[in-house]
């Protein structure tokens, strides 16, 4: 299961939100997985992989929901301070909404 901040719910179910940078030291999900986010439904893991919070780009934050790479790095370092300086990994994590009859992976 993801979970997420509501002010972001309304963007995954629309699909202009399809993926989440999440600080692991183990990564949770891998792709082809089906997942669940709370207030959603169930979703389908595209891709995951690591990613240097300083190297995202505009680009990179577009399908996270932000405007600038400035503004989903700040997001980041709000939410994951404390994982940052213990030396947590970041992971790109790209999913879809997964329809009801598709069997899991």
């Amino acid at each position: 299961m993801l979970l997420f901040k509501k002010k972001f719910l309304e963007a995954i179910r629309c699909g202009a939100k399809t993926q989440t940078i999440r600080l692991w030291k183990h990564r949770h999900v891998r792709s082809g997985q089906r997942s669940y986010i709370p207030g959603v439904g169930a979703i389908r893991i595209e891709s995951v992989e690591a990613v240097a919070i300083d190297a995202l780009t505009d680009a990179d934050a577009t399908p996270d929901g932000f405007e600038t790479a400035a503004a989903l790095q700040q997001e980041l370092r709000t939410i994951y301070g404390d994982k940052l300086r213990a030396g947590y990994t970041a992971y790109r994590v790209v999913f879809a909404l997964a329809p009801e009859d598709e069997p899991q992976g």
